[in-house]
């Protein structure tokens, strides 16, 4: 569609101006949008479709830091009810959120974080669903009426499947128009709001200009429009499903039985196990095989199985796949293969491997039907009759194992989708997690050094008086403070690099005594407010040359003595390092203390980004709880391990890692 060139202010227009010049209450907002922007198209969208988007509008504004104009329009109060906790969330982000709804809908005061309206019983807003905001960085409107249900949608009193017409846009125009024309409604409705919406049209009409000054208008995410396809397209399946099953009620009362069996659970192995149980006696089966494969499955596990007495079981047995010439078929083809005779059918005849399957496990009768999901293959359904006497399966019984076939495909994406989000839930949580320990963390490496440069610096400013000595104690503290700043930001710096793969590494013969000693004498250097514990170095016998980058080498040694002398007394407590070869290949360093330990439960976890044991806020020691995973990226990068052990409390802690030999080092690069 051609842009055109309305602007803002032709489309807010005057605030007097316009609530003088109201459109004809009669008429619809889309017909009124459709007249003002003839190139406007409008599309059809299902109830489902609309409540997704417009929910992902609203999310967008509780996502945003500026205060938005929200204009939303219910066509009834219920309707209205099921969002009210969503709208009043919104109202404590902008003094701008309007929200139309039915001549009878009962606003209450918990409804006064919105402006809230009241419109005519004989308005088309009875019939129309309006969403539009407008922020500082972004703009979206959805401005839809309900289409008239068809005889065939009537028989359907699915409330997800109405239908509506209109339009879905991000277009600033075509938001803006919209916008104007809602004011404009709100005005007659509430002229008591005339000075408040003249407001409104002039602090959105500053923050579009500023907007078009800045080009820094946020762009719509794809993700929402392949979402919309998604729902489109997957209503109008369950459209046809329904229709389908309304046909045949026989079908629909056995199909309803097993679906609401396997939805009573969202366990993998529960659908399967129901599965084989429903459809085996249904079909009264000698035997009901369902398992997971597809186009690149050589072989299935059988893990799920239906039996009649005296029928051989195949259960935990290894199953062929990619060899069965039928299965490929089926694979292939997307569609069902019945067998009714399998001692006479050529394929198995010509075929080795089918004829000893049927031999051994008795299958007088053959049907395979595959499990769809999204056109693709993702399971099978075997059933066998073992027993020539045994009446065959008709077309019906066929129908039926094909109409129950995606269901079952459903179902089981549908559990692994529920396994992947609590994956997925459980990752977020960590990852929210590690956002408030950088929050915490950071807030106090950062303010409490600042503020100590602060103290010291202004004391030096006022007091121009201040001996020399105490002088010097003043700027020697700033400047511990300022390198301790200096090692945390250095820290975030270093993990960012190693985790983004930015680092360049320059493995070469390395003495690991000499970095030993080096990155002791960084301890040593360092200054601290106590000096460190009793450090003892027991690596007496000569090891062999180390293949890694010494630089780095020296920094993992440091941060793990660092992170020891933290957490070990400096009066009692110490500091043993040692290094021992393994077997030729690699070199073993242990850093052990005498320290305040490490629970057994959490030796895995220390290792992660912003782990602090006592707690980001309640902790003793300084850090950012980065050195140790920094210390896992480094080791790791070199092919290395390295772990921690502890008895618990009070009990000390040794740190383990190993770096490779020249020798192991050219022997990867030979295989490689």
């Amino acid at each position: 569609m051609e842009r055109l060139s309305l602007t803002w202010e032709a489309a807010f227009g005057d605030g007097d101006i316009c609530a003088t010049l109201l459109m004809d209450q009669s008429t619809s907002l889309v017909a009124e949008l459709l007249t003002q922007l003839p190139d406007l198209r409008t599309q059809i969208y299902f109830k489902s479709s609309l409540t997704a988007l417009s929910h992902a509008m609203e999310d967008q504004v509780l996502a945003s830091s500026d205060p938005p104009l929200v204009i939303a329009s219910f066509q009834q109060e219920r309707f209205y009810r099921q969002e009210a906790q969503r709208y009043r969330r919104l109202g404590n982000k902008s003094d701008h959120i309007y929200v139309l709804s039915s001549w009878n809908t009962s606003f209450n005061r918990h409804d006064q974080n919105a402006i809230t309206i009241n419109f005519a019983n004989d308005d088309p807003l009875n019939q129309e669903w309006h969403l539009v905001v407008i922020g500082k960085s972004f703009t979206s409107c959805l401005v839809c009426r309900e289409c008239p249900p068809s005889d065939k949608q009537q028989l359907i009193a699915i409330d997800s499947a109405r239908r509506f017409e209109g339009i879905w846009t991000f277009d600033d125009q075509v938001t803006h128009t919209a916008a104007s024309v809602l004011l404009d409604k709100i005005s007659y409705y509430r002229p008591d709001l005339l000075e408040h919406i003249s407001a409104t049209r002039e602090q959105y009409c500053q923050a579009q200009q500023a907007l078009e000054a800045s080009s820094s208008k946020a762009q719509p995410d794809p993700f929402v429009d392949r979402l919309v396809t998604h729902l489109q397209a997957g209503q109008y399946r369950l459209i046809r499903a329904y229709n389908s099953i309304a046909k045949k009620e026989e079908k629909e009362r056995l199909l309803r039985s097993l679906t609401n069996a396997i939805r009573r659970s969202l366990d993998l192995q529960d659908i399967l196990e129901i599965t084989v149980q429903e459809i085996g006696e249904t079909l009264s089966a000698s035997r009901c095989l369902v398992y997971r494969c597809s186009t690149n499955t050589t072989t299935a596990t059988i893990k799920h199985e239906f039996l009649q007495s005296e029928v051989a079981s195949l259960k935990d047995q290894t199953w062929p796949v990619a060899e069965n010439p039928l299965l490929q078929q089926v694979q292939q083809q997307g569609t069902p293969i019945y067998i009714n005779d399998t001692a006479n059918h050529p394929t198995i005849n010509h075929s080795s491997l089918l004829s000893s399957l049927i031999k051994d496990y008795q299958i007088h009768s053959w049907l395979f039907v595959p499990l769809l999901y999204q056109g693709q293959v993702i399971g099978i359904i075997e059933l066998h009759h073992c027993h020539d006497t045994t009446e065959p399966w008709g077309d019906n019984d066929i129908e039926l194992v094909e109409a129950i076939a995606p269901q079952i495909g459903l179902a089981l994406t549908q559990a692994e989708a529920y396994a992947n989000l609590e994956s997925l839930n459980q990752q977020l949580e960590a990852l929210e997690q590690t956002r408030s320990n950088l929050v915490a963390i950071t807030g106090h490496e950062l303010r409490t050094p600042l503020s100590t440069i602060q103290v010291c610096l202004e004391s030096l400013v006022n007091e121009p008086d201040m001996s020399e000595e105490l002088r010097q104690v003043m700027l020697s503290t700033a400047l511990n403070d300022a390198e301790r700043m200096r090692r945390l930001v250095q820290d975030f710096l270093t993990l960012s690099r190693l985790e983004s793969g930015r680092i360049e590494w320059n493995p070469e013969q390395t003495s690991v005594e000499e970095c030993i000693e080096l990155s002791l004498s960084n301890i040593q250097s360092q200054q601290r407010e106590d000096p460190p514990p009793t450090i003892e170095n027991k690596t007496t016998q000569e090891l062999p040359l180390a293949f890694v980058d010494g630089e780095w080498l020296v920094e993992v040694l440091a941060k793990l003595l660092d992170n020891a002398c933290k957490f070990t007394d400096h009066n009692d407590g110490k500091i043993t390092l040692s290094a021992q070869s393994q077997d030729d290949d690699t070199v073993k360093v242990t850093i052990a203390d005498t320290g305040r330990g490490i629970e057994p439960s959490r030796l895995e976890t220390v290792f992660d980004r912003f782990y602090q044991e006592e707690g980001a806020l309640q902790r003793t020691t300084g850090g950012t709880g980065l050195g140790l995973a920094i210390c896992r990226q480094i080791v790791q990068k070199w092919g290395g391990q390295i772990w921690a052990e502890s008895s618990g409390k009070n009990q000390g802690t040794q740190f383990h890692f190993t770096i490779p030999t020249v020798k192991e080092a050219q022997l990867q690069s030979t295989v490689s």
